[in-house]
């Protein structure tokens, strides 16, 4: 077992760590830095705090390190570590190895706004994201040996053509390439920048080349599998954000907020400054949460077989580890609010049950069957969730025998695309003609569904 494997810290003790606290106020100023922006050099500009922040961060994450595994030898911290702010003792291994862990998630809030950057200037094209982020997640840019190469081509490309240049080890989100280049004549241009002209990167050239074709031409998605296929639903995105905004004032007032989303689902949301106003201690906030979560279950109708067949989505510890998942820092809220559902001072969990998921695509003139075994086992990477069956009847074949064979299609739906529902609050309505559309275009393989007009949704 790795030295960083211990169980060394509970999430409060992460939640009232001076580190992590002191970051909310700047992960605030920072979304309303990038808000701001209305211009390549305000752009530049922002670009750059953020950088040097996730460096500094990055640096101490680095140190502390460094510092546990030399405790773990039984000798004393390197003299340029960093010092703790936990309080607790120096000369306990699991000191050092909480406050990586402080940075190390600091790390990820600060690349969260990078994300958000990145959807920002991608116009909220969620092809774009949905193309390059096709790869393993960003190492530690601190350190990094190509790190000067990228700014220098940052630097360049505003002072000669006064073009941005996006850093892609500053978000999670974007994992092909080292930069994206936008200019006032070409689309989007993502490079992979060289510090060693003897080392072409091939496999790298060659997954921007296959992000590039998918995402203007139609091509397959980098990797190896040519059937996953950007599919245009060529149909407005719709949402319930205003019940998510309305449910995170609420829980600031009174620490915990549970309410039914149309569509089979509830939206519970804790705000700990809330709790902490309320002044609650555990017994009453596990109470109270009960309470709240369940009556919210049953006025949705889904509170029946519930350890079975429920599933849910939720905002915990979730930032900027999954690239798919729009950032919160553009989500229509004040920056405040979207600090603290980046930090986890206020979560966000939407459940919902399978098969009245079905028994809502069935209504809708759809042969919807949930397909996920019983269980609370964590969902896994690629698993099929619900197979939704398109019959074409007017192509009906008969056989001898008397038998007919009809003809139809069968689409899959893995977690991804349930996790979007839920935690995009999307409008039933919306998501049952994304899936009609997908059925309809008899599309074979992996297609991976966007919406348009999403530019009028995220911030």
């Amino acid at each position: 077992m790795s030295l960083f494997d211990s169980d060394h810290y509970s999430p409060d003790d992460m939640l009232m760590h001076p580190r992590h606290q002191a970051m909310q106020p700047v992960l605030a100023k920072l979304i309303q830095q990038l808000r701001n922006c209305d211009t390549v050099e305000a752009g530049v500009v922002f670009q750059r705090d953020l950088l040097t922040r996730l460096l500094k961060v990055e640096e101490d994450r680095r140190g502390f390190k460094r510092a546990a595994k030399r405790i773990g030898r039984k000798k004393s911290p390197h003299p340029e570590a960093p010092e703790p702010q936990s309080g607790r003792d120096i000369a306990d291994v699991a000191t050092w190895l909480f406050e990586h862990d402080v940075c190390d998630r600091l790390a990820r809030q600060l690349r969260s706004v990078g994300d958000a950057l990145a959807w920002r200037v991608f116009g909220f094209h969620r092809p774009f994201i949905l193309a390059l982020c096709r790869n393993d997640p960003p190492g530690p840019m601190f350190g990094k040996l190509g790190l000067q190469a990228e700014l220098d081509r940052v630097e360049r490309a505003f002072t000669q053509d006064k073009s941005f240049t996006l850093l892609h080890d500053l978000t999670n989100c974007l994992r092909i390439g080292d930069v994206t280049v936008w200019d006032e004549v070409n689309p989007p241009r993502t490079e992979e920048i060289k510090t060693n002209p003897d080392n072409h990167r091939n496999i790298q050239i060659r997954r921007i080349n296959q992000a590039r074709a998918a995402v203007r031409h139609g091509g397959p998605l980098p990797g190896d599998n040519p059937s996953e296929l950007l599919h245009d639903l060529d149909l407005p995105l719709r949402t319930h954000m205003n019940l998510l905004s309305d449910a995170l004032q609420q829980a600031a007032a009174e620490g915990i907020y549970s309410t039914p989303v149309p569509g089979s689902r509830i939206l519970s949301v804790v705000d700990q400054f809330g709790c902490s106003q309320q002044g609650m201690s555990s017994a009453v906030f596990n109470e109270r949460l009960q309470q709240s979560y369940g009556a919210a279950l049953r006025s949705a109708g889904i509170a029946t077989g519930r350890e079975d067949h429920n599933i849910h989505a939720t905002s915990i510890d979730s930032t900027a580890r999954d690239p798919l998942r729009v950032p919160w820092a553009n989500y229509p809220l004040q920056p405040a609010t979207c600090a603290r559902l980046i930090g986890d001072y206020a979560s966000v969990t939407v459940e919902t049950s399978g098969p009245a998921l079905a028994r809502l695509l069935e209504v809708s003139g759809l042969d919807a069957r949930w397909v996920r075994p019983p269980g609370k086992a964590d969902l896994k990477q690629g698993e099929v969730l619900m197979e939704v069956h398109h019959q074409e009847q007017l192509r009906a074949v008969a056989l001898p025998g008397g038998f007919t064979m009809t003809p139809g299609w069968t689409l899959q739906m893995r977690r991804s695309e349930l996790d979007r529902y839920l935690i995009e609050l999307l409008q039933p309505g919306t998501w049952v003609a994304g899936i009609k559309h997908v059925l309809a275009a008899r599309q074979a393989g992996q297609p991976w569904p966007h919406y348009r007009n999403e530019h009028e949704i995220w911030v």
